[in-house]
């Protein structure tokens, strides 16, 4: 009979097709609410649920869940309630690793954006009001030379670093936010020599572009909030391509309002997809719809590796990405 699949939002190929050829593979029309998660997870008829990270699985859910284990469709895994999977025996899984380089593309492209006042830029030509080169239309800022600011120097970050440097940016970063660890010369490797460490105080203020490259936890929910945003440069910029809720949305919104900080680039939001309120009308801001990941050959992966994930999880076997590994013990 092979595997039973419940995929809760369709993946590209070539996910389906290795999920088909293993067994069963039930997808949903569209994407399920909480309780309507919760019920299919305990209906006992799936062996593996394979999820976005929209999907809420918390610890209610997965109290009440007949399944082996989750596959979850995303490096990150905060939609997950890890502890309760694991007291309850099922096995978590992700992609890890695929989607360094795409992301760090994007961190880039906010960067310049932001620099350059792209989307103003689009929005003045579309709408017919550019009527010829002037000498001081739409000025934006340099990025050669500029201070870029990493908060965590994880793949991404390390990724994005390579690009920054590209550019001409002066590098620095936080490895891990908002405590401190001292990263050696050994452990930077090809950095050596090329970034700078410093407290993640030191990052706040000093940075004239400040990316965020955090997982999403306890520690670093609102790691940027009012205070934080006070303490950035007045024409600093914020970028944002790891999690929302590491920004306080609200007080970001008040930041750029009120000029605390000049401007921000965000590909994920806090409560997504769903803006705080006024975020949208302002014009110092490029906003992504989550695209971090999403080029053609990354989504193909992680849906291969995804699908993989859930065939050994289904067949009883140690998925090749587990999160929570002792799930199985």
């Amino acid at each position: 009979m092979g595997g039973r699949f419940l995929v809760t939002t369709a993946i590209p190929e070539p996910g389906l097709q290795l999920l088909s050829n293993a067994g069963q593979v039930t997808v949903l029309p569209e994407r399920p609410d909480h309780r309507k998660l919760s019920s299919l997870c305990a209906s006992g008829k799936f062996d593996v649920v394979l999820t976005q990270l929209s999907d809420v699985l918390d610890a209610p859910l997965l109290a009440g869940a007949r399944v082996q284990g989750v596959s979850n469709f995303a490096v990150g895994y905060n939609n997950v309630d890890i502890e309760a999977a694991t007291r309850h025996g099922i096995i978590v899984a992700n992609t890890p690793g695929v989607l360094t380089d795409a992301t760090a593309d994007v961190a880039m492209l906010l960067i310049l954006g932001t620099a350059r006042r792209v989307t103003e830029a689009d929005r003045f030509v579309r709408e017919g009001r550019f009527h010829g080169w002037e000498p001081e239309l739409l000025l934006g800022r340099d990025v050669s030379g500029s201070v870029l600011g990493l908060a965590g120097f994880g793949r991404i970050a390390r990724a994005t670093a390579k690009r920054a440097l590209g550019f001409g940016m002066q590098v620095t970063f936080s490895p891990r936010p908002p405590g401190e660890r001292l990263v050696s010369d050994e452990e930077l490797g090809e950095f050596a020599g090329k970034v700078r460490q410093v407290p993640w105080s030191e990052l706040v203020q000093r940075s004239d572009f400040l990316s965020l490259h955090v997982p999403l936890s306890e520690q670093t929910m609102h790691l940027v909030d009012a205070g934080v945003l006070r303490q950035m440069k007045q024409d600093a910029i914020l970028i944002n391509t790891a999690r929302g809720p590491v920004v306080d949305e609200a007080a970001l919104v008040h930041a750029l309002r009120e000029g605390v900080i000049a401007g921000a680039g965000l590909d994920v939001f806090e409560n997504e997809p769903r803006l705080a309120s006024g975020l949208a009308e302002l014009t110092n801001t490029v906003l992504l719809p989550h695209l971090g990941s999403a080029t053609v050959p990354v989504r193909a992966e992680m849906a291969r590796l995804s699908a993989l994930n859930a065939i050994a999880i289904a067949e009883g076997r140690m998925p090749p990405h587990p999160v929570n590994p002792e799930a199985l013990s």
